[in-house]
């Protein structure tokens, strides 16, 4: 049998880690464009110059956000250490890994948010109204599975959330009444599925080995799912994914149009106006932290900037 390609050995040790599809995708992305600005050099035959000369290359002539050079610096030094086993000298880099640098996101008020949900319809409506009800980020919403959705305790499970990480979010009790609806209709496309000899769905790892028959069941499926059967480019299997994020993102941005809003909006400000709120209300930051998944209350901190009278709640001395 031939040796693995280098970038399928890649592909296996990140999945190995668990990295998500979307990650896998943009790491090897990185990779092949390393190789390319090295003029396809085996990455054997490269070390520290090599990838010094490329980062500074993105930072320099591509004026990449320090964000994206992370991202790149780290794809590159995960194939040295984890793939190709070859130790890399870190101090010997010629730069610094740039710090994120701090952004006030951008809140809606109350009435703003409220504006922009109800300039959206049906399905799209109802996920706007999750990612501000409950918190959700853009992908953590659209990979809800009917399983996370407990009515009888009014809580939302989100599973696999930034970091692989499983939390517990609050369900707004305005949306019990309009998913359970949602829900049956989700339920009549499954069964139509089935009879049409499909409806399965993909589950995450190797609980599909584990559990053959669960990527079957109602209870696995999608809240969201597309409209339209299509191929899992990993199996090859025909079937029923969930909706697309740009669909999402689209309708939010139409919406806000609508609105005549002038902010920068997007899905993730709903999510940014739910934390915001919440302190607005009066809610400990640390119980804020924990709906939204934060594994550090600094980064929760920042919505304490953009609260009505400033983290302090500081009067300004013109007003005195």
């Amino acid at each position: 049998m031939p040796p693995k390609k280098l970038l399928d050995q890649y592909r296996e040790a990140l999945r190995s880690k668990h990295y998500s599809r979307r990650t896998e995708e943009t790491y090897i992305a990185w990779v092949r464009r390393y190789i390319r600005f090295n003029n396809m050099r085996h990455p054997k035959e490269m070390n520290i110059p090599e990838i010094n000369a490329f980062i500074t290359h993105l930072a320099t002539q591509k004026n990449v956000a320090a964000s994206t050079q992370n991202q790149a610096l780290s794809a590159v030094i995960f194939l040295y250490r984890t793939v190709l086993n070859i130790p890399l000298d870190e101090s010997a880099l010629r730069f610094v890994r740039p710090n994120k640098p701090k952004r006030i996101p951008t809140v809606l008020s109350k009435t703003e948010a409220r504006s922009v949900i109800e300039k959206m319809d049906g399905v799209y409506r109802m996920m706007a109204q999750i990612m501000y009800g409950s918190g959700l980020r853009l992908m953590e919403c659209i990979r809800l599975r009917v399983k996370d959705l407990d009515f009888a305790n009014h809580q939302i499970i989100v599973r696999d959330g930034k970091g692989e990480n499983d939390r517990v979010t609050m369900f707004p009790d305005s949306l019990l009444e309009p998913l359970r609806l949602h829900l049956k209709q989700t339920k009549a496309t499954h069964e139509q599925d089935l009879l049409a000899g499909y409806g399965t769905v993909h589950l995450p790892y190797a609980l599909a080995v584990k559990y053959p028959n669960a990527n079957r069941e109602f209870a696995w499926q999608y809240v969201f799912p597309a409209p339209d059967l299509s191929t899992d480019p990993a199996t090859g299997t025909k079937q029923r994914h969930h909706i697309h994020e740009s669909s999402l993102q689209k309708a939010v941005k139409q919406a806000a149009r609508l609105t005549k809003i002038d902010k920068p909006v997007s899905s993730h400000t709903f999510r940014h106006s739910f934390a915001t709120h919440l302190l607005q209300n009066g809610y400990d930051i640390r119980t804020v932290q924990e709906l939204l998944g934060h594994k550090d209350v600094k980064t929760t901190m920042i919505y304490t900037h953009v609260l009505q009278r400033g983290g302090l709640a500081v009067k300004s001395p013109l007003d005195s």
